[in-house]
């Protein structure tokens, strides 16, 4: 089992429009996060994960993490499998 949250900027990102529209097709529970509003959560994604582009997508199933940025269907497949 695993838990997905989508860093996301908003109505006007089509990547994360993109992403959040593939994931609901897909079937996968995510936890949106709006970095326009979270100044610690744009923190933690630039600063620590040393991503600069939206969305920031970090997959955690226990005790292993990954995370990709942008718009990535070849991803999201991965995780249906």
């Amino acid at each position: 089992m695993y838990t997905v949250t989508i860093y996301t900027t908003g109505p006007d990102c089509m990547a994360c429009r993109m992403t959040k529209r593939a994931m609901d097709k897909a079937g996968i529970t995510y936890t949106e996060v709006d970095l326009r509003r979270d100044p610690a959560a744009q923190a933690y994604v630039t600063d620590e994960l040393g991503h600069s582009t939206a969305p920031v997508v970090i997959v955690e199933d226990g005790t292993d993490q990954h995370h990709w940025s942008g718009f990535r269907p070849d991803a999201i497949k991965n995780l249906t499998r």
